[in-house]
């Protein structure tokens, strides 16, 4: 409702893309160029398809269009209205109740206005410290975005590494005669009296649950130990 700064609109347009939401529609904003404002691009940072899909409209009806349940956003309860939940407590029962959900956002110096807080079945309140509760506006986006995900779902984290192949026994007992073999060369291990020492690098390894590359290092550390001079 009535945003002011052309960058809030492209930061709020990238916490929505990244949250797979699309739907982003503004009331009376105060720049008319505001989503080809080079501060909203700029902000978006690859959320562009959000900004050329977005509608600007005259009135808080047109936008809630089609809404069959509107949420609004307001950092202290009214005396009056709908009334106000944290919203991890609301989007765990809204998710599953079939609703067509919107969320209106005030503007950043005054929030939003009584009248409109009204036109809404419930206002979000998103707990902060008691001594500031102010939040940037895309800001504010982007939490009851993520929440708003989180309770239809959520998303699977996606690893950016390969799982690494564990070694096989017979790899892991390999590696473990290669280091028998040197620490009987340099002495560490007297094989007339070995001990538990075996046995007990044995468990080591066990517990360890070595990778291919691990054993491959190991091995590679037993063989350089091997070459190396003797006093």
């Amino acid at each position: 409702m009535h945003t002011s700064h052309p960058g809030n609109v492209g930061a709020a347009a990238r916490a929505m893309k990244v949250m797979g939401f699309a739907d982003l529609v503004l009331v009376r904003p105060r720049f008319a160029d505001v989503l080809s404002h080079e501060d909203t691009v700029a902000m978006a940072s690859g959320a562009a398809d959000i900004l050329v899909r977005a509608r600007i409209v005259d009135t808080l009806a047109e936008a809630l269009d089609g809404i069959t349940y509107a949420c609004a956003t307001a950092m202290t309860p009214r005396d009056f209205g709908p009334p106000t939940f944290a919203p991890r407590d609301r989007f765990a029962t809204l998710a599953g109740e079939g609703h067509r959900v919107a969320f209106v956002f005030g503007s950043e110096r005054f929030g939003l206005a009584n009248e409109d807080v009204y036109r809404c079945h419930a206002c979000l309140s998103i707990p902060t410290h008691p001594d500031y509760g102010s939040l940037n506006l895309a800001q504010a986006v982007q939490l009851l975005a993520y929440d708003w995900r989180q309770a239809l779902g959520g998303y699977a984290v996606q690893s950016r590494t390969r799982e690494p192949a564990l070694a096989t026994l017979p790899e892991a007992m390999g590696a473990l005669a290669h280091w028998q073999q040197v620490l009987e060369q340099i002495g560490f291990l007297d094989p007339a009296a070995p001990k538990r020492l075996m046995p007990r690098l044995q468990q080591l390894l066990n517990r360890a649950e070595l990778t291919r590359e691990e054993v491959h290092i190991l091995r590679g550390i037993a063989r350089a130990v091997g070459k190396a001079p003797r006093d």
